[in-house]
């Protein structure tokens, strides 16, 4: 199978690695809480992965396309906020699911949020340089965002010294390493060859990150069902309301079709698979449905993308 197979079959491979994670989670979930040691290391493989294909050395070109970045900012950080703060207000009962769904619903994706632009007919160039733009202030406005919708439950989450020890394994040390990696591939051809076989990877390395988080965490999510039932609504209106906010924003700044797409694509899509394992860091009280309520929302939003690569097409803008 060529690359652009790969990558065209990506969508169909992800499913079929998410249904034979939950199956297999599901027959036996004693062997499958062992893949609970393989999220933190599949995740950093991935963003590395990823890290590489994104210009890391030329972020002039996620700045110059000013009314891009500004529809694409104001969406993720002012107006999506708001959002997700209106529909959680009926979580305040329910603290751990409330943290788990700010954790993930606050945080725009920065990894295969790309691929769906791609086959949404969205500007996925866009998106990859500005990855680094949504990567910076989502780090420094999450604790933000946290301490005004939590509370007095803010220092709870925010005061947790794993959530840094897990953004330097997952975002800083990555990010380190592939920015290297691209300085170096300049100067070296066997550096080059690592990038070009590091293009294959992040096909892969999603399959590997969904087959360790879903069949590790599918058991846990199932047997509390029941108590993650709250979120499950705020889930569904986030994924029928969040495209529309990205539209919205895209549409006052006069986006053409493709960096409209773009802008809908990255409101609508969620950094889950980064932000599962700070909700694993999270006090041992409310760790496990915070993080059911983070895989809750990675199986809603893989059904909404299906949905969002056939109608944002056809909604954004068809003439």
């Amino acid at each position: 199978m060529s690359r652009d197979a790969l990558e065209q079959n990506q969508i169909p491979i992800y499913f079929v690695a998410v249904i034979a994670a939950a199956i297999g989670g599901l027959i036996a979930p004693a062997a499958a809480q062992s893949l609970n040691a393989l999220v933190t290391p599949t995740i950093a493989v991935l963003m590395y992965a990823m890290f590489l294909q994104i210009p890391f050395l030329d972020l002039r070109e996620s700045l110059s396309n000013k009314r891009f970045m500004s529809a694409l900012l104001i969406a993720n950080f002012v107006l999506i906020p708001l959002l997700v703060w209106a529909l959680t207000r009926g979580l305040a009962d329910h603290p751990a699911i409330l943290i788990g769904a700010l954790l993930v619903l606050l945080t725009p994706c920065i990894d295969y949020v790309v691929v769906f632009t791609h086959i949404g007919k969205g500007d996925s160039r866009a998106i990859l340089a500005a990855t680094p733009i949504l990567l910076l202030l989502q780090l420094v406005l999450l604790p933000v965002y946290l301490a005004f919708m939590l509370g007095e439950q803010s220092e709870v989450v925010i005061s947790i010294g794993p959530f840094v020890e897990a953004f330097l394994a997952l975002i800083v040390a990555p990010l380190l390493f592939a920015v290297v990696t691209a300085a170096l591939a300049k100067r070296s051809r066997v550096v080059c060859s690592w990038n070009t076989v590091w293009a294959w990877m992040p096909v892969p390395a999603m399959a590997a990150v969904l087959i360790a988080v879903v069949g590790s965490q599918i058991s846990p999510v199932v047997r509390d069902i029941d108590q993650l039932l709250p979120v499950i609504p705020v889930y569904i209106g986030f994924m029928l309301l969040a495209p529309v906010v990205g539209a919205l924003a895209s549409r006052a700044y006069k986006l053409p079709a493709s960096t409209a797409r773009a802008v809908t694509f990255s409101t609508a899509t969620r950094n889950s698979l980064v932000v599962l394992p700070l909700a694993l860091a999270l006090p041992e009280e409310i760790r496990g449905l915070a993080a059911a309520a983070v895989i809750t929302q990675t199986l809603v939003e893989l059904v909404g993308e299906l949905v969002y690569i056939r109608a944002v097409p056809i909604l954004i803008w068809r003439k």
